[in-house]
This record gives C-alpha cells, structure tokens and sequence, in this order.
C-alpha cells in the first residue's frame, strides 16, 4: 500500500472551505469562519451551506454555496461542521471536488460505540479513495500561527506565535489551553485537535513537526494511541531532534474507562505508557501547569554543554528551595569555590558566594548584573537559575530587563531559568521575560523542575548517540 498522502495542506492550505458555515453569532460555524477572517488568514475562504444566500463576518461579506461542488476555484481545506448524518455525503463531495485535507468537527462517530467506529472507518475509506486525509472527527479545529490560520472555534483573541506545537486529544481542554497560553504567555507555532484520530494521528503530526522550522517542541494532552508501536517509533525519531512533552490521562482505572466514552481511546495500561515514553525519550508531565513549565524551558533554552548548575538569588529561603528541587531532580550544583569567588565582588562581605549563591537581601540591579555577566561568560557555569524574592531595592521588571539584556549579549548559549517571588510587579516581570522566550516562573522549585525536564531530555539523547 503506498503511503498516504503528506499533511502539508492541513497548515499550509491555499483556500479553506467552511461546510456548514453560518452568519450567526453562536454557532459553530460563524465562529469557525471568524476566526479565519480576524485572525488574518491570507488564502481564499469559503463558505458552504445548504442553505445557499450570503453572510457577512467581521464586515466582509460571503457569498454562500450549496455544494462545496459549486465552489468555483480549488479548495485545499474543508472544515466540515455538518450534523454527524450529512458528513459522508459531504466527504464524498470533497474527494469528488479534490480537496486534500477534512478537518471534521461534527461529533457523534467512533466516541459513541462500535456502530459509529463503523462509520468512521467508512470515512476514512471513502477519503483515502481520493488522497485525501481526515483530521478528527469531534474535534474543535487547527491552527497555525506563522500563516495566520487559525480554524477553530477557540478562543478569539490572537494567540502569541512561538516554537510550541500543542496537540490535543480533548476539544473542551484544548480550546481552554488556548485561551491559558495567551494569559501565560506561551508562544505556539500551532494548535491540532485530533479527537477520535480516524486517520490523522499523534505519530502523523509528529512526524510533521520534526521537519517544522517553526517548531522547537511538541506537547501532547493524550488519552491514548490506536498503533503503539508506531507512536514509539516515530517518538523515539524526533526525540534525536526536538523534545515530546505528553500529559497522558486515563491513569487511573476508572480514568481509563471515562477516557474510552470520552474519545472512543483505549488507554492501556499505564506502566506500559510509563516505560514507552522512557524509551521514547518523550518527557511525561502529570500536571497541565507542569507540562507547559516543561514546554518552556524546552521550547525555548539551547541544551546544556555540562552538568555545573549555578543559583544566584537574593534570599536564603528561596535558595535552599531551589537547592532541595535540584537534589531530588537529579542536577548537580557546581562546587569549584575557586570559580565561584568571582561573586564575592557582587555582595556585601556577609554574603556567600557557596553555591546557592546568595547575594543577599541587599542585592540591587549592580550586584544582579554583575553576577548574571559572569556566571554566563564562565564555560565552567553550564546552566543558570536566577532567582529574587520581590524588596524594596530592586524593582522585579528592571531585573526582568537585566536578565533579558545580558542573556541576549551572551548570545543565549546557555540555558537560563528565574524564579521570581512577590506580587503584582513580580507578575509582570515574569510575563515580560517569558514574552522574550525566557523562562520565568513564580516558585523556584517550578524553574528547578523545568530546567531539569531539559537536562533529562539532553541526558536521553546523549544516551541514545553512544548506543
């Protein structure tokens, strides 16, 4: 059988038709055609609808076809938001007008028992006939940041580009990781539902993403896989080139049974998940707030040169903090004091430049510059977490500028994380440096955390070169 056909169209269509698409405030299919007109998607849209007439969204007007058939000009992408008893006749149209990719929204298949799995298969059959493949269905959409798609019925507000691939087995939890990202500021190159995966699976995107230039990391909210095998395969495969972070749900028993009415999934055992991502080299999270920690880091940072990490803070707490989530993480704290005497010129004389290295609650911007220069331009001092608890001598968003500026003149070669501890200032000191692409959290066990989710996935792969 020859290999089905590539997924290029699914992010990159030239024209997006939406079936089913309505003038209405409300429905599915007004606000899958907003967002593709608001967010600023430069290709031709299209809307269907039996219905036939005109709409207007967002000031622009659309002619209405009653076919996706009467659809004069090519169409690369059909969304399709039919009830469930339109969809095959609507795919077999598509394969008859040469449509390449079927984003299927429309729920009511395989999620509900053996006779909807039945037609599911039917659909993908039907596609394949015409080489054309099936995202979904009951799925909430795709989008694409770098060529401003965005097919969803997600939230509306414009979602911040970055190198973080999301894909989600969950429509409700992934419409609502969309709209999390943008209160935390975590950039995505794209967003994939991908529901009762019919056809389009994990494995599939993956396999699309490690060849992405947009792309530096993936993270999967998982329920669980039709063909393992090939999941750890391909994982395994673009692990050597781009970090996998996965939320696998369905841990539990009585998770896994919600997980098989939820999607139609066979969640399996988790041990066996547990030991295929290890192998995999995939970075498993059991939190949502722990996977985008992960994400950021190794989204963002280059990989660690060696294993000397270094804590510079202004507070004993907090470092012992960071030092106790550094131990049970596995990283280890750089303990040359020869190499560490440089800070000494950067605190007062009650300070101590022993790793943690505590600058002391007297530490302002002179003291934070002065020790950030030299631990990134010290080749012995291979990772740095930078942590402050918010005083009256430093501001947390002039800091937030310290980090940002010298990191950058250092040429970003090392990995960096902060922690940075205090109210409302210390909240925008840290979405000031994540907007940057540096990775800043409110506890410093989470910097902690985060960095080694970096380590473990560098440490992986060096394994796997020498084997």
């Amino acid at each position: 059988m020859a290999d089905p056909p590539k997924i290029e169209a699914l992010f990159r269509p030239k024209s997006v038709a939406v079936i089913g698409a309505s003038g209405k405030p409300g429905k599915i299919g007004y606000a899958i055609m907003k967002n593709l007109v608001d967010y600023g998607y430069e290709g031709k849209i299209y809307a269907v609808n039996i219905k036939g007439g005109e709409i207007e969204i967002s000031g622009r007007k659309f002619p209405v076809y009653k076919s996706i058939l009467d659809v004069p000009d090519e169409v690369d992408m059909a969304v399709i938001v039919v009830p469930a008893k339109f969809v095959p006749q609507v795919v077999e149209e598509c394969g008859q007008k040469g449509v390449k990719v079927l984003p299927i929204i429309s729920s009511g298949f395989g999620e509900l028992g053996e006779e909807g799995k039945k037609v599911e298969q039917q659909l993908v059959e039907t596609a394949h006939k015409y080489g054309m493949r099936i995202l979904g269905p009951n799925i909430f959409g795709v989008v694409y940041t770098p060529e401003k798609l965005n097919a969803t019925f997600g939230p509306t507000d414009v979602l911040p580009p970055g190198p973080l691939a999301l894909i989600s087995q969950s429509g409700a939890l992934g419409i609502a990781l969309m709209g999390w990202t943008i209160l935390e500021k975590v950039g995505l190159s794209a967003v994939v539902s991908v529901g009762n995966k019919s056809d389009i699976d994990d494995a599939d995107l993956l396999e699309y993403f490690k060849e992405d230039e947009n792309t530096r990391a993936i993270l999967i909210y998982m329920e669980g896989v039709k063909d393992g095998r090939r999941f750890m395969e391909v994982a395994k495969e673009v692990s050597m080139v781009k970090p996998i972070v996965i939320i696998k749900a369905g841990r539990s028993e009585r998770g896994a049974k919600a997980a098989a009415s939820h999607t139609g999934s066979l969640a399996g055992s988790d041990k066996v998940y547990d030991a295929a991502f290890k192998q995999s080299g995939v970075i498993r999270a059991y939190t949502i707030g722990e996977a985008f920690d992960y994400a950021r880091t190794l989204s963002n940072l280059p990989e660690p040169e060696g294993e000397n990490l270094v804590i510079l803070t202004n507070g004993g707490g907090i470092g012992v903090m960071a030092t106790d989530a550094a131990e049970e993480a596995g990283l280890h704290l750089y303990d040359n004091l020869e190499d560490l005497k440089v800070f000494a010129n950067h605190m007062p004389p009650f300070g101590s430049y022993k790793n943690p290295v505590d600058l002391t609650g007297m530490a302002g911007a002179e003291s934070y510059e002065g020790a950030i220069r030299d631990a990134l331009a010290n080749p012995n001092m291979h990772s740095i977490a930078v942590l402050y608890c918010q005083t009256a001598v430093l501001d947390p968003r002039d800091l937030a500028d310290i980090v940002i500026r010298e990191y950058n003149e250092s040429g970003r070669k090392k990995p960096l994380v902060v922690a940075i501890v205090g109210g409302i200032e210390a909240k925008e000191a840290i979405d000031r440096l994540n907007e940057e692409g540096i990775p800043a959290y409110p506890e410093p066990e989470r910097a902690i955390k985060a960095l080694a989710a970096l380590y473990r996935w560098s440490r992986w792969k060096k394994k796997q070169k020498k084997e």
